[in-house]
């Protein structure tokens, strides 16, 4: 059992860096940031998909994640004449961090695990797909 753990995580990571080498909007301030949402996103998928992955170290990540991209967004600027995508970036990272502190990390928590996936699978996972596309629009 601990075996198939460890064999998923290691996929799991393959795909991960895969999917952040193919990036061609991988590069600089807007690379940096996908790499940070993407991070949020998998400190949030770890605990979700492993119940022994919900201490004190976990909870921590997932706050630490949260903190560097909230961070790096306050920090930065959006590209001449793209203004409503970066506010729309903000706006959707937002709702994210708050949808995932408020309700989808307590859910985890309490072992709530079928609304858990509900929840990260529906508007989560469609907040998370629009970042990214959004993100790799402002990197062009």
């Amino acid at each position: 059992m601990k075996h198939q753990k460890v064999k998923r995580f290691l996929v799991f990571l393959a795909i991960f860096f895969f999917t952040l080498a193919a990036s061609p909007a991988f590069a600089g301030e807007f690379g940096d940031l996908k790499a940070k949402i993407n991070a949020a996103r998998e400190a949030t998928v770890l605990m979700l998909k492993n119940k022994d992955k919900r201490g004190a170290n976990e909870q921590k990540a997932i706050t630490d994640t949260a903190n560097a991209v909230s961070a790096m967004l306050s920090k930065m600027k959006a590209p001449a004449g793209k203004d409503a995508k970066f506010k729309d970036l903000v706006d959707t990272w937002n709702a994210f961090k708050k949808t995932r502190s408020d309700e989808l990390i307590p859910m985890i928590l309490a072992g709530k695990q079928e609304d858990a996936d509900k929840l990260a699978g529906g508007i989560q996972k469609e907040r998370f797909g629009k970042m990214m596309g959004i993100v790799d629009e402002l990197g062009k």
